[in-house]
C-alpha cells in the first residue's frame, strides 16, 4: 500500500484579513503585519486556529488560512479572552470586540474628533499638536512646536570684533 502525501505548493505572497504576508516567514511574525495584530494576538491566532506558530506562512494549506482568518474576524466566538483584544467596551455600544486594518484607523480617528469635539483634554493637546498622556514638554517633543529660533540671532552689519 502506497501512502499519498498531500504536496502543497509554497505560496510567497498569502493575503490573510486583506493583507498580503510574505510566505517565507514564520506564521506568529508574519500575522504581526497585519495593523491590529500585535504578538499575543498573533500567539492566541496561532494556538485557536491549532497552527504551529514556527510554521512558514507560504507551508499553510487552504484551510488552515481560512481557520486563521475566520477567527481574527471574530475572536470571541472562538474563545479569545476579552482582556487581550483592542476595543473593550466599544463607546457607542459597549461591546467588546477586536478591530484590524483599516477599521483601526477610522475608528481611533473618530476617536480623536469626538474627544475633540467635546473638548476634552485629550482633544485639546490633540488639536494643538502636544502629548496627550502626561510627558513634559520642556526638552522633548521641539518638532511639534513649529520653527522655534533657539539662541542669539546676530544683527546685519555688527563688527565681529576680529581685526
Amino acid at each position: 500500500m502506497e501512502e499519498k502525501k498531500e504536496t502543497i505548493e509554497f505560496r510567497h505572497i498569502v493575503r490573510i484579513a486583506n493583507t498580503d504576508l510574505l510566505g517565507n516567514r514564520p506564521l506568529q511574525f508574519a500575522l504581526r503585519k497585519i495593523k491590529g495584530v500585535n504578538h499575543m494576538i498573533s500567539h492566541v491566532l496561532c494556538t485557536l486556529s491549532h497552527v504551529d506558530k514556527k510554521k512558514k506562512v507560504g507551508e499553510l494549506s487552504d484551510d488552515e488560512i481560512k481557520r486563521i482568518d475566520t477567527i481574527l474576524r471574530d475572536p470571541i466566538a472562538a474563545g479569545t479572552p476579552p482582556w487581550i483584544l483592542n476595543r473593550r467596551k466599544d463607546y457607542a455600544d459597549g461591546l467588546t470586540r477586536h478591530i484590524i486594518s483599516s477599521d483601526l484607523a477610522f475608528v481611533q480617528d473618530n476617536d480623536i474628533k469626538r474627544l475633540k469635539k467635546i473638548k476634552a483634554y485629550r482633544g485639546i493637546r490633540h488639536s494643538l499638536g502636544l502629548p496627550t498622556r502626561g510627558q513634559r514638554t520642556k526638552a522633548n517633543f521641539r518638532k511639534n512646536k513649529g520653527k522655534v529660533h533657539l539662541g542669539v540671532k546676530k544683527k546685519e552689519g555688527a563688527k565681529t570684533g576680529r581685526p
